[in-house]
């Protein structure tokens, strides 16, 4: 394909080796207002998953749909089933071994990443976290890329846990496509919301893929985690007619 104008190219399916245009930086900032601008005054365009920049231009390197997001970020929709680690992703990882005061867990990434016994909350040499092997673990990742080995974190920058840690063991954990775990994660997406409301449940989302979720029953649990694998493929009307039909059962 010839190259395109980004913005003309969003919602459309863009393959690897594509050209998308950017508007030169004057024509960017007249997009949008100066008081929307970051301190500087001028646009920062951010490119993620999917897109390389090339110049001063985007190159798309994986198959996909282009997204957009104001200000100025776009990535690649792509139905991928392989987890690569990305810095600042929250994923889930299963404890594969325990060597000294590191930690290794399995991500779905190409290797194994590292967690120290000191990256959990009011963890000490004296205090050490109750992490066995086998146990799933909600982390951050602090280092991703190909020259050093992935690590991850259980606290954010002020040492508090906020949700991260080590996930119970009455729950069931399965995988989905990274592509419907960022559709679950969009703001503008309410399906975990809408689920709730038919099925108390707890639940956490990994970037990686994985979703553990609990809800009052094995037989519940089992429903919500088919429910969520299905909803890749359900459109909006089809998934509210879905839970509708559990709906009218639990009552």
């Amino acid at each position: 394909m010839s190259p395109v104008w980004a913005q003309d190219a969003v919602g459309r399916v863009v393959l690897p080796g594509d050209v998308l245009l950017l508007p030169p930086p004057q024509s960017q900032d007249a997009l949008l207002s100066l008081s929307s601008l970051p301190s500087g005054g001028r646009l920062r365009v951010v490119c993620g998953p999917g897109l390389m920049r090339q110049g001063d231009d985007l190159l798309v390197s994986k198959c996909g749909l282009l997204r957009h997001r104001d200000p100025a970020v776009y990535w690649v929709d792509s139905q991928q089933k392989r987890y690569v680690p990305v810095k600042g992703d929250h994923v889930i990882g299963i404890v594969t071994t325990k060597s000294g005061d590191i930690f290794k867990l399995d991500t779905g990434g190409s290797e194994q990443a590292s967690l120290s016994f000191l990256a959990f909350e009011g963890a000490t040499k004296k205090n050490r976290p109750n992490v066995k092997v086998g146990d799933l673990v909600y982390g951050q990742f602090i280092v991703a890329n190909k020259d050093m080995e992935p690590e991850l974190v259980c606290i954010d920058s002020s040492g508090r846990a906020n949700g991260k840690g080590v996930i119970g063991q009455d729950g069931l954990m399965f995988k989905v496509s990274v592509g419907l775990v960022r559709k679950l994660l969009t703001p503008q997406n309410d399906i975990i919301q809408e689920l709730m409301k038919v099925y108390p449940l707890e639940i956490v989302i990994g970037m990686n893929g994985r979703i553990w979720v609990k809800a009052k029953t094995i037989q519940q649990t089992l429903i919500v985690a088919n429910i969520l694998e299905a909803c890749e493929y359900l459109t909006a009307e089809q998934r509210k007619q879905v839970f509708a039909k559990f709906s009218d059962n639990v009552l």
